[in-house]
C-alpha cells in the first residue's frame, strides 16, 4: 500500500467520515422510518467513521495481500478504537451514544462480538475493493491543492467539533441539573408533607399537588386547548414551559405548606425558645432553597435544550445509565 503525505491521510480521514455519514443516516433512517441526521457534528462527518477507516489502513499495511490478517488485524484495530472512543465519551459526556448492552458477547456495552466480526469484513471490503480505486483518485490530486486543501477542511472540522463538544457538555449539564432537581423537589416535597397536615392539608392531595406527572399531564391538556402543530423549536420551548411550570408549581405548593408551618411553631405545646429558634431557622434554610431553585428555573435558558435535543435526535438509541429518566425525559420534549 502507497505511503501517504500527512496531508493525504488528512484528507482520506475527512473522505471516509462522510461515507460514514452517508450510511448512518440511510441505515438508521430506514429502520427509524423518518429522516435522521446521523452524528456527533453539526456537519455530514462522522469521525468514527474516518478514525476507523484510517486505523485499519494503517494495520493492514504490511499484511495486505493476506485477507485472514486483513480481517484480523481490521478487527482488532477498528474494535479497540470503537471501545476507547466509546469510553471515553460516555466518561466524559455521562452518555452512551451507542450501546451494545443487549448483544451477546459484548464488554460494558461499548463492543460486541457482531460488531467486532462486522469490522473484519469491513476491512476486507475497504482494503480490496473500496480503497484502491479511492487511492488512485486522491493520487490525481494536484500535490499543490493537497495541503491547502486538508488545511481548510481541518479547520471548519475544529470549528464544528467545538460547537458540538459543547452541545455535548451542555446535555451532560441538563440531565444531571434534572436529576438534582428531582432529587431535591422530592426530599422537599417529603419534608414538607408534615407542614401540609399541620396547614389542615389533606396529606393525599397534597402529594397530588407536588407530583410533577400529574402537574406536567395536566398543563399538557391545558396547552393542547389553545395550541395546534407547532415548529420544532416551538414545540421544545412549549415543553420546557410546561416542565419548568410543574416543577414550579410544586415548588410553590412546598413553599406555602412550609410558610404556613412556620408561622404557627408559637402554637406548639412544650415549644422551648431555643428549640423554637432552632426549628425557625431550619425552616427558613428549607425556604430559602425553594426559593434558589424557583429562581434557577424561571431563568433558564432554552438554547442548551435545542443543542441538546438535536443531538439526541441523531442518537435515538443513546442512554444514560444513573440520568435515564432525565434522558428520556428530554427526548420527549424533542418529540411532543
Amino acid at each position: 500500500m502507497h505511503v501517504y503525505t500527512t496531508g493525504q491521510w488528512v484528507l482520506l480521514f475527512f473522505f471516509y467520515c462522510f461515507c460514514g455519514w452517508v450510511w448512518e443516516c440511510c441505515y438508521v433512517s430506514l429502520c427509524q422510518r423518518h429522516w435522521v441526521n446521523r452524528g456527533f457534528l453539526h456537519g455530514p462527518l462522522l469521525p468514527i467513521y474516518g478514525s476507523g477507516a484510517i486505523i485499519i489502513l494503517l494495520a493492514t499495511i504490511s499484511v495486505a495481500n493476506d485477507l485472514r490478517l486483513v480481517w484480523l488485524f481490521g478487527m482488532l484495530a477498528a474494535t479497540a478504537l470503537e471501545y476507547v472512543t466509546g469510553d471515553v465519551m460516555e466518561r466524559i459526556f455521562k452518555v452512551r451514544y451507542w450501546d451494545y448492552s443487549n448483544q451477546k458477547f459484548n464488554l460494558n456495552g461499548h463492543i460486541c462480538l457482531t460488531s467486532s466480526i462486522a469490522w473484519g469484513f469491513f476491512s476486507i471490503l475497504l482494503v480490496r475493493f473500496i480503497h484502491p480505486p479511492i487511492a488512485r483518485l486522491l493520487a490525481r490530486v494536484p500535490s499543490l491543492c493537497v495541503d491547502p486543501l486538508a488545511f481548510a477542511l481541518t479547520a471548519a472540522f475544529t470549528v464544528d467539533a467545538v460547537r458540538s463538544v459543547q452541545a455535548a457538555l451542555d446535555l451532560r449539564d441538563i440531565l444531571t441539573k434534572a436529576v438534582e432537581e428531582n432529587e431535591e423537589l422530592r426530599r422537599l416535597a417529603k419534608r414538607a408533607e408534615v407542614c401540609a397536615a399541620f396547614a389542615g392539608d389533606d396529606l393525599r392531595r397534597f402529594r397530588e399537588r407536588t407530583e410533577l406527572g400529574k402537574l406536567e399531564f395536566r398543563q399538557r391538556v391545558e396547552e393542547s386547548l389553545t395550541e395546534h402543530r407547532l415548529a420544532r423549536a416551538e414545540r421544545v420551548e412549549s415543553s420546557l414551559r410546561r416542565l419548568t411550570g410543574a416543577k414550579l408549581e410544586a415548588l410553590s405548593a412546598i413553599s406555602n405548606a412550609l410558610e404556613i408551618y412556620k408561622n404557627h411553631l408559637e402554637e406548639f405545646p412544650d415549644m422551648t425558645p431555643d428549640a423554637l429558634e432552632e426549628r425557625r431557622a431550619e425552616l427558613e434554610d428549607v425556604i430559602h432553597r425553594v426559593r434558589i431553585r424557583e429562581a434557577a428555573l424561571q431563568n433558564r435558558s432554552a438554547a442548551p435544550y435545542h443543542r441538546s435535543i438535536r443531538l439526541l435526535q441523531a442518537h435515538p438509541s443513546a442512554s444514560a445509565g444513573a440520568l435515564g429518566e432525565a434522558l428520556e425525559t428530554l427526548k420527549k420534549m424533542g418529540k411532543d
